[in-house]
C-alpha cells in the first residue's frame, strides 16, 4: 500500500471510531509503510485532529469504567501499554466521580456476594477482595467497600 492509500484509509478508521497513536502506528507499519513514511503520516493525522490522544484516554476511560465496570487501575495499566502518558491518564481518570465509583464497586460487590456460595465471613471477604481487585479497585476502598457490605448484612 502506498504513501496516499495509507493515510485515506488511517482517516477513515479514525473517522467511525477513536485510536490512540499507537494504536495506528501499528496498523501504518503493518501496511508495509516505512517508518519514515508511517512517522509522517501519524503526524499529519495528529495535526488534522483525526487522532488525540487525550480524547481517546477521556473516551476509554468512560467507556470502561460505565461497561466494563472496570477500576482506575486497569484502566491505567491498560492505557499504559497503549503507551498514552502517565499525565494524559491521570487527567482522563479524574473526570471519573468518585461517588460514582464507589457506588459501582459497591454494586458489583452486592452482585457478586450473591453468586458466593460459602457463607463462611473470612472466605467471602476474600473471594470478594479477589473479585473487586481483579476489576481494577484500589485496595483501600475495595476493603472499606466490603466491610460496609458485610457489616449491612451481618
Amino acid at each position: 500500500m502506498d504513501y496516499r492509500q495509507a493515510i485515506n484509509k488511517a482517516a477513515a478508521l479514525c473517522s467511525r471510531k477513536e485510536y490512540c497513536s499507537a494504536d495506528i502506528q501499528k496498523k501504518l507499519v503493518n501496511w508495509d509503510l516505512s517508518d519514515e513514511e508511517a512517522d509522517k503520516a501519524l503526524q499529519w493525522l495528529i495535526d488534522e485532529k483525526f487522532i488525540d490522544n487525550e480524547r481517546y484516554a477521556a473516551y476509554y476511560v468512560r467507556d470502561k469504567f460505565r461497561f466494563n465496570n472496570w477500576g482506575k487501575i486497569k484502566i491505567r495499566y491498560q492505557l499504559r501499554g497503549k503507551q498514552i502518558s502517565s499525565n494524559l491518564i491521570e487527567d482522563a481518570l479524574e473526570q471519573i466521580n468518585e461517588a460514582e465509583y464507589t457506588e459501582k464497586l459497591a454494586e458489583l460487590l452486592h452482585s457478586k456476594k450473591q453468586q458466593i456460595k460459602n457463607k463462611d465471613y473470612w472466605q467471602t471477604k476474600a473471594a470478594l477482595a479477589r473479585f473487586a481487585q481483579s476489576r481494577g479497585f484500589e485496595p483501600d476502598i475495595v476493603f472499606r467497600a466490603i466491610d460496609q457490605l458485610l457489616n449491612d448484612i451481618t
